[in-house]
């Protein structure tokens, strides 16, 4: 049975998303600093948040969803792919410029969709495309001409997976939000941990003289923002039209700057603020086309 969406955000969901939007905007500048000032390993720091979550989320894992290699490649693109490849760009690049270049994975899954669900791009969808590219090559802008750090470029990989991730998830059934976490954790800690021990070093040493300030850092991402933010989200898009939920959700990317101003001193200009506009404005305007693409891009937006 289908259950009636409300047409209208009740005040008090408003404000659970206003905090699950902070959550994860202070996940990014938390992790920032996690990889790019305490130095641990960005790989070993995605596997012990995996762990975690796969500890506590053992009891749904069963049933499997099916078919078992979607799962597992969703799980891999939007968990240890995506996380893996966002610390790694958080080393060196700033959580605000990050906030603006993740939005390019909206015109991505847009275009993902086209190419292999079959959907229809409208005009309007297009001048939000546009917009939202627009930003973010502003905000890469130099006055050399348009120079992606290598940090950047791991960011715009980021993006990629995570929208590649959500395309094959929409084919896939509904999967209780539990479950979802359950296996994506799942699927991606082992990978992270093999290619931790193989290519990074010194992982528990740094990890030890960050001490307890790193302990509270990981139980925040795994329990905070994995568990309690991610499922009460989903339990939102359950219950309102995709398309009413997915604008408000810009509220991440905004976050993120105002934290990444306050705790990381990123640079905050009349060029960022200008690109951050453009690239926003774009998201809005695509995100609130079409309920079926926006439940699809609310899923990239959320990092």
């Amino acid at each position: 049975m289908r259950h009636r969406r409300d047409s209208a955000v009740r005040p008090r969901d408003f404000l659970i998303l206003v905090a699950i939007c902070l959550t994860w905007g202070l996940s990014n500048v938390v992790s920032k600093i996690v990889v790019g000032h305490w130095h641990i390993p960005p790989l070993f720091f995605a596997a012990v948040r995996f762990a975690l979550v796969v500890a506590v989320t053992l009891p749904w894992l069963r049933p499997m969803p099916r078919p078992w290699w979607r799962i597992v490649a969703v799980g891999l693109l939007m968990g240890g792919g995506n996380f893996a490849l966002l610390f790694i760009g958080l080393q060196t690049a700033s959580p605000s410029a990050a906030a603006v270049v993740l939005q390019i994975g909206v015109p991505i899954t847009t275009l993902l969709s086209i190419a292999l669900l079959g959907e229809r791009i409208h005009w309007r969808r297009g001048v939000g495309i546009t917009l939202t590219l627009a930003g973010v090559l502003l905000v890469v802008w130099n006055p050399g001409g348009v120079a992606l750090s290598t940090g950047l470029w791991f960011i715009v990989a980021c993006a990629a997976s995570g929208s590649l991730g959500s395309i094959l998830m929409k084919q896939m059934a509904n999967v209780a939000p539990l479950r979802f976490q359950a296996w994506v954790a799942l699927v991606s800690f082992l990978p992270l941990a093999l290619a931790s021990a193989a290519f990074e070093h010194g992982q528990v040493a740094r990890a030890t003289a960050a001490g307890w300030p790193f302990v509270a850092v990981v139980l925040f991402s795994a329990f905070i923002v994995s568990l309690v933010a991610h499922t009460t989200y989903y339990g939102l898009i359950a219950r309102y039209e995709a398309n009413l939920i997915a604008p408000l959700t810009l509220m991440t990317p905004l976050a993120t700057i105002g934290f990444g101003v306050a705790f990381t001193g990123d640079r905050l200009d009349a060029r960022m603020i200008a690109g951050a506009a453009l690239a926003l404005g774009g998201v809005l305007i695509v995100a609130s086309r079409r309920a079926s693409t926006a439940k699809l891009l609310t899923r990239v937006e959320r990092a």
